[in-house]
């Protein structure tokens, strides 16, 4: 053999064994609501792109993504029409933008990111523009943007020249979606005005493990709320700009030789930033940390909350500054910021309005990695596997068209896979079960395109006998981790004693089992049965159609399990349907979202959301050590027509809410689902809370402040004496009198701490 043959074969043979699974495995993904032999995962080299760094791939990756005619330009959103574009290690030149369609998934190699890079004379409103402007406004509401990805990429604008306008990644995006390793290179030129990541309006979301280099500025924002983890930046002009939010937690910031860290000064006599959480995190060589627009005079009253925890300084002078000047001093050496904040307080009685230092959350030994800091874990992407160490759910024999009951074959691939140490791959598709999926220990499913695991039939369907759809671990406090990432679990018609996933599983905190990406969908999309056809709303009409009672349970962690890491999870019951041309809203009965009565504890949840259920969203029972960054929920829009007093029962062996003796001597709508709820638990620490009531019997008029945030008396209660270190950062509730109640009396009222468009309550201590 000729050497250079030799070498070629070498070259090949290195770059088949280091290839990223995703591209090598067999896809058998089918969309069963799509056309018959619709493409649900798109390799871009297959449309013509060449990723050499000097061909121009625009065309080709736009082509990639509109195979199969998914949901672009005019269409209001879909769940027919799921796509994964996936992206081979390469530099892929680009003159216009990228622009994925509704439903969409762009995964760039794990084990070598793709570069997408601008041509000097790009033409486009970002690299990636996720939501263009077609017209005058975005081609998708913001705020219903969800099931969404990009991740593993490189985005370079450094052949634009610096003094053009340019940004990377335009998202504006709301629940289930995440950006994750992504890394923005700009120009450093002095003239530089390019900006990384653009987000204009949505009600996210989730971000995790970005690094920004260069650019004007960084990130700027504008979305009601986030979560945003491992950030670094790296010689920006400004790092974070706001341009609005209601509220924001960043964990794990690194921000190093930047002129500014966080500028939160936007607005014109009002303050548009609501407010900010910041722990974990780090600022090095930059002017000022924190650049702040709050004054004790600003307005509204509480707007630009801020809240700071665990911030190392090293040659950062000043901290936070505002329109004075400064308000907390930094260090040209190294220094430590334990806690501080402005807004107001509640420790446990206030408001006392407040800029200082405060005293940091006791934070359990159990939440911490080896550095002090909260645990965390980013979604596992397995780049060191093999395609042979993947097993296929449809090559396993399950079929996931919506119609076949795919139990038996689901739960065998599930089995086969533990037992030979491999990952399920869970092929797109909606597959319909009808009795219990058990999880055991061992397990590791990674799903494409959010595959839905759906429930249906009598098994599911009796309100006095519910059962679990998924359950992990056999039984409460089986030893043992599991992981998942990136798959749907959802209700066919009526499934009154669904509990769509229980959770067993006793893992150690060194050792925590995770989820990523995993959510809960209940009802409002094709193949649901809980569409506008069966279950349009009804404004005016208490009446329960027992066909709309769609779910028991969405999450139940028991008493035996602990260690579970969650990221991104959003638990939710549909108020319209997605797939409706006008996304027309639904009436939907799930009793209860999260309950976590674990006696050990042992929780992180990032991002999370529950939304939509009966009785409360997040409840805390005779729990402890938990942690909890900006979680968000929404009441139902039908309440008080009915009230949370139908159709489930007040059950005290789930310690639900009983509305009929709690509501006594309560005025407004009372019996209304609680956004977060904790009996008898200790060490349950927030970092972040947007718990919002819109709607009364479907009208907003009741969500604003000209009307007294009268869509329901209460929304979030700390209750018995075995409660104690429950501490809030970042209180934020819409259409709620009471923003929380300690055993059932009033602590903090919506009209003494007022935002742009909350309540915010900066800091809440138990006690």
């Amino acid at each position: 053999m000729r050497l250079g043959t030799l070498l070629l074969a070498v070259a090949s043979l290195t770059s088949a064994v280091n290839a990223y699974w995703m591209g090598d495995i067999a896809h058998r993904g089918y969309a069963p609501f799509a056309y018959s032999g619709y493409p649900v995962f798109r390799n871009v080299k297959d449309y013509g792109a060449k990723g050499d760094g000097v061909t121009d791939d625009t065309i080709a990756i736009n082509a990639a993504i509109t195979a199969g005619n998914p949901c672009n330009q005019g269409c209001t959103s879909t769940t027919t029409t799921p796509a994964v574009v996936y992206f081979p290690a390469g530099t892929y030149l680009i003159s216009g933008s990228i622009k994925p369609a509704y439903f969409t998934q762009l995964i760039g190699d794990a084990s070598s990111p793709p570069t997408l890079k601008a041509t000097a004379n790009f033409a486009g409103f970002g690299l990636i523009d996720a939501n263009p402007y077609y017209t005058q406004y975005l081609n998708w509401k913001a705020v219903n943007v969800f099931f969404r990805q990009i991740r593993n990429f490189v985005i370079d604008t450094t052949n634009i020249p610096p003094a053009n306008a340019a940004t990377g990644i335009h998202w504006p995006s709301s629940q289930a979606t995440s950006l994750q390793n992504i890394v923005f290179n700009m120009p450093t030129a002095s003239n530089v005005v390019h900006v990384g990541l653009f987000m204009e309006e949505g009600s996210g979301g989730f971000v995790t493990d970005l690094t920004f280099n260069g650019g004007a500025t960084g990130a700027s924002m504008g979305n009601q709320q986030f979560t945003m983890r491992n950030l670094k930046f790296n010689n920006c002009k400004t790092a974070i700009y706001h341009l609005w939010n209601w509220g924001w937690t960043y964990s794990g910031l690194s921000i190093n030789n930047c002129g500014v860290g966080i500028d939160i000064t936007a607005g014109s006599g009002k303050v548009e930033t609501g407010s900010i959480i910041v722990f974990d995190s780090s600022f090095t060589n930059t002017p000022v940390a924190i650049f702040t627009s709050w004054t004790t005079a600003s307005t509204p009253d509480t707007a630009g909350t801020l809240v700071l925890e665990n911030i190392a300084l090293t040659n950062v002078p000043v901290a936070v500054k505002g329109p004075p000047g400064t308000y907390l001093s930094g260090s040209t050496g190294s220094t430590t910021i334990t806690a501080w904040g402005n807004g107001h307080k509640y420790t446990p009685s206030g408001p006392v309005e407040f800029a200082g230092a405060l005293t940091p959350n006791p934070r359990p030994v159990s939440l911490l990695a080896s550095n002090g800091r909260y645990y965390t874990r980013s979604k596992p992407q397995y780049e060191t596997l093999s395609a042979s160490q993947f097993i296929s759910a449809r090559a396993s024999g399950a079929k996931g068209d919506a119609a076949t009951d795919d139990t038996a074959a689901l739960q065998n691939a599930i089995n086969t896979a533990v037992a030979q140490g491999k990952v399920l791959y869970l092929d797109y598709g909606l597959y319909r079960v009808t009795s219990t999926i058990r999880i055991p220990p061992g397990a590791k499913i990674v799903g494409e395109s959010y595959a839905t695991i759906m429930s249906a039939g009598g098994f599911f369907n009796d309100i006095n006998n519910p059962k679990p759809v998924l359950q992990v671990g056999s039984s409460s406090g089986q030893a043992g981790t599991v992981e998942l990432s990136d798959f749907i679990v959802s209700t066919q018609n009526a499934q009154a004693g669904a509990v769509l996933i229980e959770w067993n599983l006793a893992s150690p905190a060194s050792n925590p089992s995770g989820m990523w990406d995993v959510h809960t969908r209940i009802g409002g999309f094709v193949g649901s049965q809980q569409q506008v056809a069966q279950c349009l709303k009804t404004p005016g009409n208490p009446t329960v159609r027992q066909e709309c009672i769609v779910a028991f349970m969405a999450m139940h962690i028991t008493k035996g399990a602990s260690g579970l890491y969650m990221e991104n999870v959003w638990l939710w019951t549909a108020d319209h349907d997605i797939d409706d041309a006008t996304n027309t809203q639904i009436t939907l009965y799930s009793g209860r979202g999260l309950y976590i009565e674990s006696t050990s504890g042992t929780f992180w949840l990032y991002g999370t959301g529950s939304e939509h259920h009966v009785l409360y969203q997040y409840q805390l029972s005779s729990t402890q050590n938990i942690f909890m960054g900006m979680i968000q929920t929404e009441t139902p829009y039908y309440q008080p027509t009915p009230n949370a007093l139908v159709p489930f029962s007040s059950l005290s062996s789930l310690n639900d809410p009983n509305f009929s003796t709690s509501c006594s001597g309560v005025s407004g709508n009372c019996a209304a689902a609680w956004g977060l709820r904790v009996l008898n638990s200790k060490n349950i620490l927030v970092y972040g809370a947007g718990l919002y009531s819109f709607f009364s019997d479907y009208s907003t008029a009741c969500s604003t402040f000209a009307a007294g945030q009268t869509c329901q008396s209460r929304i979030a209660s700390v209750e018995g004496t075995g409660s104690s270190n429950v501490n809030i950062y970042g209180l934020n509730t819409i259409g709620a009198q009471s923003m929380l109640t300690r055993d059932g009396v009033s602590v903090a009222w919506y009209a003494d701490n007022v935002n742009n468009f909350p309540s915010s309550v900066g800091v809440y201590k138990s006690g």
